[in-house]
């Protein structure tokens, strides 16, 4: 299986989710959401294809790192390639897994299948659109006044608390 991804992974990151954690760039995004910090993630075409074994044998090097964020473009574009990475960081290396995404929870539960899959994987999900209009640069892990971070329960999705 292979995944896009818009560059290499990022390693000791300390904004996209509570502790040391590495993030993992998807590559495509059709939501195109005016604002958009990472314009250059659009393109279904560019970045690179990675076999996903591959990503893993990277990740395993990654010392001290405490959970794997998925940013983008929209992880939920690639949910079975993301979640195989999601499953085998959580068992492999001990990680905590949260992900962003452009659709809310809602609408992935609506969606169902793949993207239902990847998500009840998840430790965190921070929901929604990036609204330009409702930009608040004082909220934790988010970019807008919409958007929701979710604890959610491994293995069955469901929403444990907001933040």
């Amino acid at each position: 299986m292979q995944i896009r991804l818009s560059g290499p992974l990022e390693r000791d990151n300390i904004v996209n989710g509570y502790g040391l954690r590495t993030i993992l760039w998807t590559q495509g995004c059709h939501k195109h959401c005016p604002g958009c910090q990472n314009p250059e993630t659009w393109s279904f075409d560019a970045g690179m294809l990675v076999d996903v074994d591959e990503v893993k044998a990277v990740l395993r090097w990654y010392k001290g790192q405490t959970g794997i964020t998925f940013c983008g473009g929209e992880p939920f574009e690639q949910p079975e390639a993301c979640l195989e990475i999601s499953h085998w960081c959580r068992e492999e290396l001990g990680w905590d897994v949260w992900s962003f995404t452009g659709y809310t929870y809602e609408q992935i539960q609506e969606i169902g299948g793949a993207k239902w899959e990847f998500l009840k994987s998840l430790d965190a999900l921070i929901d929604g659109p990036f609204i330009l209009a409702e930009r608040d640069l004082t909220l934790k892990f988010r970019g807008s006044r919409n958007q929701r971070l979710l604890h959610l329960e491994y293995g069955t999705g469901e929403i444990l608390r907001r933040e």
